[in-house]
């Protein structure tokens, strides 16, 4: 089950690379809170005044006071990291950017966010990053340690025997006891809809009248609760690798397994016609030669030039991760080869990077603990082992990589024994907003299914869809001229690009 976090999209790759300490600050006018109910208990974070500091990158660093629980405002709060990164030129407001997640950082995101858009863009607007409640430096939820991350990451996530599963599934289960052992304050406190109430205390405290958003993947599911719970205050929103709010955990992961299957699929076809490809041939021989790899593994590890030998969930750790762009595709294609020979090395790199690995029992953020405290939260219980075996094996029936859909199923198996759920269940977005909403949509996403692009601009009477016919997850800043431009326009001037719009 993910969003993205778990198996890596490229916004959350390049936060990995950037690592960076941001962080964001200074303030301005005082903005009502949402509801006069909760007006006096909220009056105080709406008109705080953020306090802005010099940091690494030439960005500027703060902090935004919010409430633990916003039943009752007045019996804590957490501090949630900002960054931001100034305008260039005569600034008309800030752009609030999400890279994604859940459990991705966007104070490491901001720097990178105004590289991608237009130097127009960046002369009008301040780029301001947030980490989540619960993610990096804002009060950071512990669901497993170094050592037990380690020991998840390379559990075999495809279980077979009844005692594979009673391991995997005891594994799964001690990802909700360790959240209530290391952090039981902050886990019982995060989920998105804190984090979109959080957001309206932001745009207060940035001096914003309205809130202006660049999310991706996970932060389009933020973007349409903020315009379901604050439609009077929706700005510009561009909302690029569009998460269904109307599905369940498991049917995110039933549609997400659907797509990482043609996307493996069109990386067969392009690999096939190579003559480097380890399997080169046909489409077939390369689906093969993976499906033949992913059983060896699944029979007995791989040496590598580590300590460590290369599991079969490793393996499929990278595989995941090297859908996520095309730009990925050589460096897989390169790993598979060694992995011919005999040597995981560059396949376990590969997975090491995806799930945030710095050393063999460290990790560069608590992205894997995050996803699952947020990720499970949200959602209704997933079903239990019985529930999670017959997924496993409906989706992967046809499916040309049948342990990549396994592991789909499976993976939602830390959610089956969660110890609280949000109230809300899914149902499709729904807004009084009248401000217009770009959703941008990539046809062979693996992670956010093209289909789930159009259902939201469906949902949201003011969104409109542009289309990139391509490949890789999310499309904004990744080189696609149409795209970029289409975007930049709508932050400068409202407009919406044209109804239909495909950009190949």
């Amino acid at each position: 089950m993910t969003y993205g976090e778990q198996m890596r999209s490229p916004t959350l790759t390049r936060v990995t690379a950037l690592v960076a300490a941001l962080s964001v600050g200074l303030v301005t006018a005082i903005v009502a809170p949402p509801t006069a109910v909760a007006a006096s208990d909220l009056a105080p974070f709406y008109s705080q005044t953020l306090q802005w500091r010099d940091c690494e990158g030439g960005q500027e660093c703060s902090s935004l006071l919010v409430p633990v629980d916003y039943a009752s405002p007045q019996a804590g709060t957490f501090s949630i990291a900002l960054s931001r990164v100034k305008a260039k030129g005569a600034r008309i407001g800030s752009i609030v950017v999400n890279p994604g997640g859940p459990g991705a950082a966007g104070t490491d995101f901001a720097e990178y966010a105004q590289s991608s858009l237009g130097d127009s863009v960046a002369k009008a607007y301040d780029i301001v990053g947030f980490d989540p409640r619960g993610v990096g430096a804002s009060a950071p939820v512990t669901c497993m340690t170094g050592r037990q991350t380690t020991t998840w990451l390379r559990a075999d996530a495809t279980p077979d025997t009844a005692g594979e599963i009673s391991t995997f599934t005891g594994l799964a289960a001690g990802i909700a006891r360790g959240c209530l052992t290391y952090t039981p304050l902050r886990a019982r406190n995060v989920g998105s809809e804190a984090t979109v109430r959080d957001m309206d205390i932001l745009r207060a405290a940035l001096g914003e009248r309205k809130l202006n958003l660049l999310g991706y993947s996970y932060g389009t599911y933020l973007g349409a609760l903020y315009a379901q719970e604050f439609p009077a205050t929706v700005g510009r929103f561009v909302l690029d690798g569009a998460v269904d709010p109307s599905l369940d955990s498991m049917q995110i992961s039933e549609g997400q397994s659907r797509a990482f299957q043609v996307a493996m699929t069109r990386f067969a076809r392009a690999c096939s016609r190579l003559a480097s490809c380890p399997y080169a041939g046909s489409p077939t021989k390369v689906l093969a030669g993976i499906n033949a790899l992913l059983a060896r593994l699944d029979r007995q590890p791989m040496r590598t030039d580590k300590r460590e030998t290369l599991t079969q969930s490793q393996a499929l750790g990278a595989l995941f991760w090297g859908m996520y762009s095309r730009d990925y595709w050589p460096n897989l294609r390169d790993a598979l080869a060694q992995a011919r020979r005999g040597n995981g090395t560059y396949l376990l790199m590969l997975a090491d990077l995806s799930a945030d690995r710095t050393g063999p029992n460290t990790y560069g953020s608590n992205q894997n603990s995050a996803f699952y405290a947020i990720s499970c939260w949200d959602s209704p219980a997933a079903p239990g082992a019985a529930g999670l075996a017959a997924a496993a094996r409906a989706w992967s029936a046809q499916a040309p990589v049948p342990e990549m859909a396994r592991a789909l199923a499976w993976g939602n198996a830390p959610c089956s024994t969660w110890f609280g759920h949000s109230t809300v269940a899914p149902a499709p977005a729904s807004s009084t907003t009248d401000a217009p909403i770009l959703v941008v949509g990539t046809t062979y996403d693996p992670a956010t299914p093209y289909p789930w692009a159009v259902s939201l601009s469906q949902q949201l009477s003011t969104a409109r869809l542009i289309t990139y016919v391509g490949d890789g997850h999310t499309a904004f800043g990744n080189g696609n001229r149409c795209i970029d431009s289409a975007v930049n326009d709508y932050f400068l001037s409202g407009a919406l690009p044209a109804p239909g719009q495909r950009c190949a």
